[in-house]
């Protein structure tokens, strides 16, 4: 026993000497491996009388725990120790000026999400955020969406299994857009409510202007007494806004969406030639957004009377508000992570949007 003693404290003297990892790994072998001290002395056990060999097998199974906690215990000091020098090594001086050449550079969605929550904060309007992952009662059927509504079809929508339940009436989706924050926000807030609601979305759709995920934003004001002209008065004034411009052309078409009746598409003028496209004056119209009052079954859907209040709502794409203003041509390119393109069309980081001090801050996008 004292002999096993005198050898654990040898080798836990051996162990606390360790400098390094390597160090560590042959120290380690050469105690637990397969030829090493303690691995020889239970092997030696089978030469011993029974009622020896299990009392030597105790005291040597004690000593085996103790020095592989010991060996544990200093890898861990060790590993921190290393990771400790590296990043002493590594550190960077987030004080010092960033050179010109390597300046990071805003995206132009952040920067359309900057210029559209200025614009209708000054109006009023309140942020509002949901989850990207909803069920669907939030999604689709709230917003009036029946079950065989094209929408809600496996090659247009991405759908998630609940692990809860093998009915895919409960399978959750990925949002097909930034409605269902709008029936979050009635269910949990009593009206007025003026709110907009920017966010991802997602659908199974890949080309020059689709992306499988996607940016929207979309407003919500619900009160007593609103109407269609205080729905085109607020679009009006934001694409004035956005487009920085004195006077944009504008005209509502009849729509439908199952959400808002009655429903339109909002276009504004333009002009259009093979390479270019100016926004404003002109002969021709670019369709911008869908909107419309808010349907009553969304209404009674969000806990709200709809005999005693109405309210508006309207979507617009935020990838493609950031295309027309800025002259991107192809939407996909917005997500390829491209330092170059990013180089290109993104701003400069201490920008800010603001209707004091300019929405785009000419000169902010580095063209």
């Amino acid at each position: 026993m004292e002999n096993l003693q005198v050898m654990k404290s040898d080798m836990l003297n051996e162990v606390s000497s360790v400098q390094n990892m390597k160090a560590w790994d042959e120290l380690r072998v050469a105690l637990l491996g397969k030829k090493g001290k303690i691995t020889e002395m239970l092997k030696a056990l089978s030469a011993l009388p029974l009622e020896e060999k299990i009392a030597r097998g105790k005291e040597l199974n004690v000593l085996k725990s103790d020095i592989e906690k010991a060996l544990e215990d200093k890898r861990n000091q060790l590993a921190e120790a290393e990771l400790n020098a590296k990043l002493q090594a590594e550190k960077i001086d987030v004080t010092l000026p960033v050179r010109p050449e390597n300046q990071g550079r805003i995206h132009p969605v952040s920067k359309i999400y900057e210029e559209i929550v200025a614009i209708f904060g000054q109006m009023g309007f309140e942020v509002a955020e949901g989850p990207d992952i909803e069920d669907q009662f939030h999604n689709f059927n709230a917003l009036n969406m029946p079950a065989n509504h094209p929408a809600r079809q496996m090659q247009d929508t991405f759908y998630i299994p609940n692990p809860k339940s093998a009915d895919f009436d409960d399978s959750f989706v990925v949002r097909t857009h930034t409605s269902p924050v709008q029936i979050r926000t009635m269910e949990n807030k009593k009206p007025p409510i003026r709110i907009i609601a920017p966010g991802r979305t997602y659908r199974s759709d890949y080309d020059a202007t689709h992306t499988p995920m996607f940016h929207q934003v979309e407003g919500l004001v619900i009160d007593k007494n609103i109407t269609f002209a205080h729905l085109k008065g607020c679009l009006y004034d934001f694409v004035k806004a956005f487009f920085e411009l004195d006077d944009v052309p504008v005209r509502y078409r009849p729509s439908y969406f199952p959400f808002t009746e009655p429903s339109a598409e909002m276009d504004i003028g333009c002009l259009k030639s093979k390479s270019e496209l100016k926004i404003g004056a002109g002969t021709d119209w670019l369709e911008i957004l869908g909107c419309g009052m808010v349907h009553p079954k969304v209404l009674q859907a969000g806990g709200i009377d709809p005999n005693e209040y109405q309210g508006f709502a309207f979507g617009v794409g935020i990838d493609r508000l950031a295309m027309l203003k800025y002259g991107i041509p192809d939407l996909r390119t917005f997500f390829e992570s491209d330092v170059r393109w990013l180089k290109h069309y993104g701003f400069n980081p201490l920008d800010f949007s603001s209707m004091t001090g300019g929405l785009s801050n000419n000169g902010g996008a580095a063209r």
